[in-house]
């Protein structure tokens, strides 16, 4: 039969024995081979499934027709990168063409909604917002424009909308970020419809600062490509 020493994530054993009944490759990188094996630890007997990734190279020739088959342990040819849990749920996707840090606070806050950590959600959500409008304000102090509204997200957003850099369609569901956003910073009494709020407005405002405008340049980059092409031809 084959095995798999693992620490258990449903018993808290360490090093423990599990019987790998299944497992399935989903995916391969350059050389190496990615597993996800169903497994049942001998201790409590609940099953668990782990991600395996290939150890070097030359294990692939004993691995190829599946970890299944092996007889003995696996952990001479495979290790433990992780197991599925809550927060492989499916989630939202953020926004395409995003800045790294955005998407990363994005995805995070996307994942805790997934695991129902709404206080938490609502927090990266608007971590979000902050650093997508920081870089929007003006280097110069203009009217209504001062160290406070530059620093506060709640007094950024009216400002950014009443002087048409934002614009007045997202008025409404802007306030959601100030106070729910807050709430869950602070008070953590966010429910699911409050953090839904602060993920749809969010969305809709990197659309429009960083997915619309991106797709517009590569969408002129193809016609201007295409002409040039054609002037060749």
């Amino acid at each position: 039969m084959s095995e798999l020493v693992a620490n258990c994530p449903r018993c808290g054993s360490h090093k423990i024995t599990f019987d790998l009944t299944q497992d399935h490759c989903i995916g391969i990188d350059i050389w190496k081979n990615h597993f996800e094996a169903f497994c049942i630890c001998r201790h409590c007997k609940r099953a668990v499934i782990f991600v395996l990734g290939q150890i070097t190279p030359g294990a692939k020739s004993f691995i190829e027709k599946g970890l299944s088959d092996i007889h003995g342990s696996v952990n001479r040819y495979v290790e433990v990168e992780g197991f599925i849990n809550l927060k492989d749920m499916a989630s939202v996707s953020p926004p395409e063409h995003l800045p790294k840090v955005i998407e990363a606070a994005f995805k995070e806050g996307a994942t805790c909604i997934s695991v129902k950590c709404y206080n938490a959600a609502g927090t990266m959500f608007r971590l979000c917002v902050d650093l997508a409008t920081r870089e929007m304000l003006p280097e110069k102090d203009v009217q209504g424009l001062n160290a406070s509204t530059r620093r506060n997200l709640g007094l950024r957003l009216p400002w950014l909308i009443d002087n048409e850099h934002l614009p007045e369609s997202l008025r409404e569901l802007s306030t959601c970020i100030k106070d729910d956003g807050n709430d869950g910073a602070h008070v953590g009494s966010l429910k699911a419809s409050d953090a839904e709020d602060l993920l749809d407005f969010t969305v809709e405002l990197l659309k429009r600062l960083f997915t619309e405008p991106e797709r517009l340049r590569l969408a002129n980059a193809r016609r201007v490509e295409r002409r040039e092409t054609q002037k060749k031809t």
